[in-house]
């Protein structure tokens, strides 16, 4: 199984990437984790090092690859997937995901991968969430040859999943 979530920011990728993985017994991976060095402050992989990256993910049997991310680097993860959900809740609920997010970040209640600013934070709102090219994925993925199932929750891409594949037995 080969699955590749996309989404606006807020949308809840991750967590349903994690959700699956647990579900499926499938290794789930962030796109980000292959563009950003976590190491460092705002330091990225050479382009080189994060297509291999992405090469060797794609390559192997079965796998979940969340992100938001339509650049041409991804296109692998779109051309090997065999479902792609394109995970699109309502924008007020991705506002409060953002939000919270950095609230809880900020404050320190939840650790996560970078320093949240206050412009990040805008940046996110409008530009990663209210602006996301939701038409442009539907465009990219048929390009390929795929069609984004449009999804806005875990009950639903579980359906969908269930519908295309037969999950392998106790993994329910």
């Amino acid at each position: 199984m080969k699955i590749r979530i996309i989404g606006a920011c807020g949308s809840g990728k991750s967590t349903l990437a994690r959700t699956l993985s647990r579900k499926y017994g499938i290794t789930c991976h962030e796109l980000d984790n292959l563009i950003w060095d976590r190491n460092a402050v705002n330091l990225r992989y050479p382009e080189k090092v994060r297509d291999q990256a992405l090469q060797a993910i794609v390559s192997s049997e079965a796998w979940i690859i969340e992100g938001a991310q339509l650049e041409a680097w991804t296109s692998p993860s779109i051309l090997e997937a065999d479902l792609v959900l394109m995970l699109h809740p309502h924008v007020m609920v991705r506002d409060y995901r953002i939000v919270r997010r950095f609230v809880l970040s900020r404050t320190g209640l939840q650790a996560w991968n970078y320093k949240q600013t206050f412009s990040n934070l805008c940046k996110m709102i409008v530009k990663w969430n209210h602006q996301y090219p939701v038409q442009d994925v539907i465009e990219m993925t048929s390009r390929y040859g795929k069609k984004a199932i449009m999804i806005t929750n875990t009950k639903q891409a579980i359906e969908e999943i269930e519908s295309t594949y037969k999950p392998a037995s106790g993994k329910h």
